[in-house]
């Protein structure tokens, strides 16, 4: 009797011991990707929240850059990776609509993702050289229209923001002019403040320096309000075209599959960073706008808005696969 009874009591508490292993997480490393080059607002998001949840976990935060094929490159490794809740991306409006433009898409943007949280919503910036002369929305519209098919927009890629954004764009206010995707965004800066592209819609982080110092001319955001880090700047809707607005939301995933547990933990303590006012100055500096409580689920549906709207625009905008 007492040997069953001791034999109970062992079992008990071997039990309980790998509960609370399994609680103790993280207990290694993790890695989250980016699937776009450094200088990007993915890049400096996934590494401000990297930076202190590295040290809430006392735990190494891997910020693992890669880049290629418009952000495919990057959420297709996520959807590859093990399951364990220790593999996480910084995603954007890309991871989304990417898919949508490959004839062979290398993932399903919801399907093969578990969502964790929205991090930040960032403004999009139309930018033209100093040596184009437009200094509105309105100018630049009416040159283009000047002269259709003969001015030129950059990219970083089929799908990326700044190709959807400026499509979004022409769309919108009824211009005709070439799509010039680029595979490096120094390259992209180069030209266009040498005035070789005519315009450009980034996101505020990756843009800033050169809005700041005149190299390149901010003419508007493409959000519903105007940026923190750009007060100055007009909306698209200030600017006359309302139909032209494109927003940049970033949020956290996981490969499908992942752990609840962890990604609801994640997830919590991603929004404990985001109401430090520390953390909301640091992110206003780059005109970055904090998520306010978001979760797995919320991000879930925001995802799936996003991935019914995409269909819609791309099919509005006369997009095709390649």
């Amino acid at each position: 009797m007492l040997l069953k009874l001791g034999s109970a009591v062992l079992t008990a508490m071997l039990a309980v011991g790998a509960a609370g292993a399994a609680e103790q997480y993280p207990t290694k490393p993790i890695r989250m990707i980016v699937p776009l080059p450094p200088g990007t607002a993915s890049d400096f998001l996934a590494r401000v929240i990297g930076e202190q949840l590295a040290g809430a976990y006392k735990q190494q935060m891997v910020v693992d850059n890669r880049p290629g094929a418009g952000g495919l490159i990057g959420s297709s490794l996520l959807t590859k990776a093990t399951a364990d809740g220790y593999t996480f991306a910084m995603i954007a409006p890309p991871h989304v609509v990417g898919p949508m433009l490959r004839k062979d898409p290398p993932y399903h943007p919801l399907k093969d993702v578990s969502a964790v949280t929205e991090v930040a919503m960032i403004a999009n910036v139309l930018m033209v050289s100093p040596r184009v002369p437009a200094k509105s929305v309105r100018e630049l519209v009416a040159l283009a229209k000047s002269k259709p098919g003969q001015m030129n927009y950059a990219s970083v890629g089929v799908g990326t923001i700044a190709h959807i954004g400026a499509a979004i764009f022409n769309h919108a206010t009824g211009i005709d002019a070439v799509h010039v995707p680029f595979k490096v965004l120094g390259d992209v800066f180069a030209e266009t403040v040498a005035g070789n592209v005519h315009y450009f819609i980034f996101t505020v982080p990756s843009t800033l320096p050169m809005i700041k110092d005149g190299r390149l001319r901010a003419l508007a955001v493409t959000t519903a309000k105007r940026s923190i880090a750009l007060p100055d700047v007009p909306t698209m809707a200030e600017a006359g075209f309302p139909g032209a607005r494109s927003d940049g939301w970033f949020g956290i995933v996981a490969p499908a599959g992942a752990p609840r547990k962890i990604l609801a933990q994640v997830s919590r303590d991603v929004a404990r960073l985001l109401r430090d006012p520390k953390l909301v100055k640091r992110f206003a500096l780059q005109g970055a706008e904090p998520a306010v409580d978001s979760t797995p689920e919320k991000f879930t549906k925001r995802m799936q808005a996003e991935y019914t709207g995409f269909q819609k625009l791309i099919k509005e905008v006369g997009l095709k696969p390649m």
